[in-house]
């Protein structure tokens, strides 16, 4: 891959500045920290034309490749740092043939290419930090074995903490970054372990940026959900689903909508018991259906949505209003559905809620006690009450798993409706008689 995959006008405008930027070389080989040698090599390419330097490069590459990491090993003053990033960057620019000559450099110094590079990741200054992630991203994503700990860990732990700046370049160079990076197996493997990038993402689509950020993030996710571990836990840790729909719904561009589609048949096809839920909760299948009326330029969306629609097609149609209850539980998006305020629902299926040692009943506990969503916090206040009113057992086992204390809690909540529903939902619990389980 060519540097310019992962280009920013922050980055081309200070790198335009520092070409033209004089460096003390000669000072450095007086200090014994460049020979002479080095010196004289530096001096053919430093603040030289494109051509001159592309003229050098395509005699001596394998040399000045060298050159350039020894240096960046040796020199650690920020302008110096700054100098040999360009060097490097603009020898690698719409040169992919030049990559094997920098990771090839191990042979002569084990810790070359990667670890000067490493090493100015942790630089103060930004644009020192963001064009080493540049060029790493371009060398790590060209090697041809697989990408070991050390290799990954600082450019990960970097992408971390630029993903989640308030920085918009930080973040820009972050996302192009993870997208060359994510199609390594191994790097989704170890994103997945890194938490902070995949909630640094999905940040991000819910400050709802423009098309083009959508989409790198929205490609981003769509790479992690090839690997079967995260897309069976991606939306229980990170709940994407409801977030990508929102942000398929709201988008402008059919590359956004392609994208976002797409990720959704992995996660069907990969783990359908863990995304189907919520997929139908988040009201996904009207969208489909709204979205195969439509005409597109790409095939690829056309299959996507019709593989989707059968799938969800099929899931709804077998839905029993049980299924569906339980299918918002999962998701943990509760909403004022039907089934909620159904009497005949809650006097055919109270007592599903105490199977398998009460799992559902505990689930809809977690929601009330764990929820900061006003929304599900009064939906669930509601069905507490509604499940104590029908099972006369009921008081007790909600009182031992810490319900009762979280609704009399939420009496006091901030949302009138909340507050209301906890109100309801408490006279229940005082109304009914105590039966022992």
């Amino acid at each position: 891959m060519s540097v310019s995959l992962v280009s920013n006008a922050y980055l081309e405008d200070n790198s335009s500045k520092i070409r033209s930027k004089p460096v003390p070389w000669e000072g450095y080989q007086r200090a014994d920290l460049v020979t002479s040698e080095e010196l004289a090599l530096i001096k053919k390419v430093d603040r030289q034309p494109k051509q001159k330097i592309e003229s050098v490069l395509l005699s001596e590459g394998r040399t000045y490749a060298l050159l350039y990491l020894t240096l960046l090993k040796k020199l650690q003053r920020v302008d110096t740092m700054q100098c040999l990033l360009v060097l490097i960057a603009d020898a690698l620019t719409d040169h992919e043939e030049r990559i094997p000559l920098f990771t090839s450099v191990s042979s002569v110094d084990p810790d070359l290419p990667y670890l000067p590079l490493q090493r100015t990741l942790e630089t103060q200054d930004e644009f020192v930090q963001l064009k080493a992630a540049q060029i790493l991203t371009v060398l790590l994503s060209a090697e041809t074995s697989p990408l070991n700990q050390l290799q990954l860990a600082p450019l990960l732990n970097t992408l971390t903490n630029l993903i989640q700046s308030t920085s918009l370049n930080k973040r820009d160079i972050a996302v192009q970054c993870l997208e060359c990076l994510l199609a390594r197996h191994e790097v989704r493997q170890a994103v997945w372990n890194s938490p902070g990038i995949v909630s640094g993402l999905a940040d991000i689509l819910k400050q709802k940026p423009g098309p083009q950020m959508s989409y790198q993030v929205s490609f981003c996710l769509w790479l992690l959900s090839f690997e079967q571990n995260i897309a069976e836990q991606i939306n229980k840790k990170f709940d994407i689903i409801p977030l990508l729909v929102d942000v398929a719904q709201s988008a402008v561009k059919e590359k956004v909508i392609r994208v976002i589609v797409a990720t959704f048949r992995n996660l069907v096809t990969k783990a359908p018991a863990a995304n189907l839920p919520a997929m139908l909760v988040s009201r996904l299948l009207p969208f489909v259906k709204n979205l195969a009326g439509r005409k597109w330029s790409d095939e690829d969306i056309v299959e996507d949505v019709q593989f989707l629609s059968t799938e969800l097609n099929t899931r709804f149609e077998s839905l029993t209003t049980w299924d569906e209850y339980t299918s918002e539980l999962a998701s943990g998006h509760l909403s004022w559905t039907p089934v909620h305020e159904s009497d005949d629902f809650w006097k055919e299926n109270v007592t599903k809620l105490n199977e398998r040692d009460y799992e559902q009943l505990k689930v809809l506990t977690k929601l009330l006690k764990e929820s900061e969503d006003s929304i599900i916090l009064a939906v669930a206040a509601h069905d507490i009450g509604q499940y104590v009113k029908h099972y006369e057992r009921g008081k007790k086992i909600v009182a031992d798993l810490g319900g009762k204390a979280r609704v009399m809690e939420l009496m006091t909540h901030q949302d009138a409706d909340v507050r209301y529903r906890s109100l309801l939902s408490v006279q229940q619990l005082v109304s009914q008689p105590w039966v022992g389980a």
